[in-house]
């Protein structure tokens, strides 16, 4: 079965993707035309969500760098060396690869790695391939391990800084940081868009500093210019050779949240991303990392933390003040990138249905999920009281992240080549030597794997185990659901032939599969012994593009006097609607009345019993998933004054 078609909560309650129409690509006035409007206050708000995480990486990067040279840390050419990866590094992995090539793979104005998969399934023609959709669900769930480091490490590397305002304070870091874990993740119900307005200034605040700051130090040693020319970080690996590897672990965390900067695009479009990142983000970082590199050549006693010794006497307890709120605003990159991916996900059919609220009348990709937003906050919260410090969760940061970018580079290959057309000299060019870093990059992490880098290897682990048993027991129950079934055709055939009490109305039933009957129709034909005078078997589908335009929306049969056919798709950053799109098929010969039609849906309850589809711990977490789906009537939309549910017990 497709990855597509897979079913997000099995049964009659589930969409499921029948094979879709000739055309399902957005036509022009169907885009984001919000998003490409490029305005001051929307730049300023990617400042607020989008580059949180990359903005605040000065505080730490540079730093763990030199803590991993050991006894080079002090040396011309291991400063410069650093510095010069540092630059480059940025430049390469987020200005080229990022913002220049992957942000113009977006499929219809969304991100993320499962924006990716789809735009590179429509890129081989349509085919849907498992190791495609593995693939995916491997990225999505490094990301996601991803979002649970990014915000401890990066609020308790900036509460860290009290330490050099009042060493005596330090027994404080970490309750002060849970506090502010708290808080940020009790803001996210509030939406991007309110908590962007706050974020947006101060992150403006924030990377003017950081400008200012390195700028002001660039000069203590005019030798660190060298690092603007590649062959010094060159030389500093050949000179080093596996020695280099450590440092080069370190090195990556300057280009942490570049995967949200891809994810969180969706929240406002390709251009105000790419104008806030080569107008304000890229300098400022580049001036931080020559200052603090001029400043440590300087005098080397200052690289234990060279950000914040960057600041004046008088100006230590602000910034560190402005850190604090830069790193909760990290936070908030990659964590409203979450709540994008798991949504993609859900309507993708790779976890169950959650309950997702949409949070701005004006950006269709700013969702809360409430579950997420929990399981988000269990993990910070534990990784926080483990670790306790920023410099033992760094050896815990780095690897996901790799991962989730060398999957990226290998999905943008794919749409390069068949979507693109490029010539393979073209394509190979460009992405083998960004590969070729982020494999090195990945190498370098793996090294980190015992001293702590197995905890987001961990979670992904979780996640992704997740992931394929609800693919794989949908589509098990499925099967097993079909092959008890009566084919919609023979029953209603039989019901024209012998018709029951026939009750004026409509009754709706949302089907998993529109070729059999749905369990609730035999249900409601076996206890009341009634059918409504128009009988809508409906089956919900989710396209591979994020929004499907209303021409395509609905596609309908009629199969008798009293029983049509429904197909009603959207797509997968869309919210369904079942019963606004079933208004729009009085166009099309189905009359629909809101007030006089009812939703029949089917309760199942799952039992692990003597069925076996899987092993025992695979049904036991799929039966847990099933259980965890939000309610098909809030998910659909659908009036819950006019639902009917009937329950149903299954073994499996």
């Amino acid at each position: 079965m497709a990855m597509t078609d897979a079913l997000r909560s099995p049964g009659d309650n589930a969409p499921g993707g029948l094979p879709p129409p000739p055309d399902l690509r957005t036509p022009p006035e169907h885009h984001h035309a919000s998003h490409e409007k490029l305005r001051a206050g929307l730049v300023l708000s990617c400042l607020g969500v989008v580059y949180g995480d990359i903005g605040t990486s000065p505080l730490y990067a540079l730093r763990e760098s030199l803590v991993h040279a050991h006894e080079h840390q002090m040396k011309e050419t291991a400063v410069i060396g650093i510095v010069s990866m540092l630059f480059w590094t940025v430049f390469l992995i987020v200005t080229v690869k990022y913002v220049v090539l992957i942000l113009r793979a977006d499929n219809n104005g969304e991100g993320g790695t499962l924006s990716l998969v789809a735009k590179a399934q429509q890129a081989l023609g349509g085919r849907r391939a498992w190791w495609l959709y593995l693939t995916g669900i491997v990225g999505v769930s490094l990301f996601f391990g991803d979002s649970m480091i990014t915000p401890a490490i990066s609020v308790l590397s900036a509460v860290e800084g009290v330490n050099l305002v009042a060493p005596g304070l330090d027994r404080y870091i970490v309750p002060v940081t849970l506090g502010i874990v708290f808080i940020l993740f009790w803001a996210q119900r509030h939406g991007t868009e309110a908590v962007s307005r706050l974020f947006g200034p101060v992150m403006f605040i924030w990377f003017t500093t950081m400008a200012v700051l390195g700028a002001s130090h660039i000069m203590d040693d005019g030798r660190i210019l060298q690092a603007l020319n590649p062959l010094r970080a060159i030389s500093f690996i050949w000179q080093n050779g596996a020695g280099a590897l450590p440092v080069m672990g370190s090195v990556f965390l300057a280009v942490t949240g570049a995967e949200a900067l891809y994810a969180d695009m969706g929240h406002f479009g390709k251009r105000p991303v790419r104008v806030a990142w080569t107008g304000i983000v890229w300098p400022a970082l580049g001036l931080a990392y020559l200052g603090q590199g001029a400043m440590v050549l300087a005098d080397p006693s200052k690289s234990n933390n060279p950000f914040f010794n960057m600041a004046p006497e008088w100006g230590l307890l602000p910034l560190v003040i402005l850190a604090t709120a830069a790193t909760v605003i990290a936070s908030q990159a990659v964590i409203s990138g979450a709540f994008s991916v798991a949504q993609q996900a859900v309507q993708l059919g790779l976890l169950p249905r959650l309950e997702i609220q949409h949070t701005s009348d004006t950006q269709l990709g700013q969702v809360f999920l409430p579950k997420v937003n929990f399981i988000l906050l269990c993990g910070v919260v534990g990784l926080i009281l483990a670790f306790g410090s920023s410099a033992r969760l760094a050896s815990a940061y780095g690897i996901a992240v790799t991962g989730d970018m060398v999957i990226t580079s290998m999905l943008a290959i794919i749409v390069f080549r068949w979507a693109w057309k490029w010539p393979w000299v073209v394509v190979l060019g460009i992405m083998l030597p960004i590969l070729a870093i982020e494999v090195v990059f990945f190498y370098a992490n793996v090294l980190k794997v015992v001293d702590g880098g197995w905890i987001p290897l961990v979670f992904a682990a979780m996640a992704i185990t997740s992931m394929v048993v609800w693919l794989k027991g949908t589509q098990l129950l499925q099967a097993k659901l079909g092959a008890d079934s009566v084919k919609l055709d023979f029953l209603v055939r039989k019901l024209e032939a012998s018709p029951p009490t026939i009750v004026p109305g409509t009754a709706v039933f949302l089907t998993a599969d529109p070729n059999i009957a749905p369990a609730a129709l035999m249900h409601n034909l076996k206890h009341n012994r009634v059918l409504h005078d128009r009988n809508v078997i409906t089956r919900v589908e989710v396209a591979t593009t994020p929004r499907v335009p209303d021409h395509a929306r609905l596609r309908v049969e009629q199969l008798s006097p009293h029983f049509w056919r429904v197909g009603c798709r959207f797509g997968y950053m869309e919210q369904p609607n079942v019963p606004r799109a079933l208004a729009d098929a009085r166009a099309l010969g189905l009359k629909f009345d809101i007030m006089s039609t009812s939703y029949f849906l089917n309760r199942r309850t799952l039992k692990i019993g003597k069925s076996r589809m899987m092993p025992i711990w695979a049904a036991r977490l799929f039966a847990g998933l099933y259980r965890s789906s939000s309610e098909p009537t809030n998910f659909y939309r659908l009036p819950s004054n006019r639902v009917v549910e009937l329950g149903q017990q299954i073994n499996i």
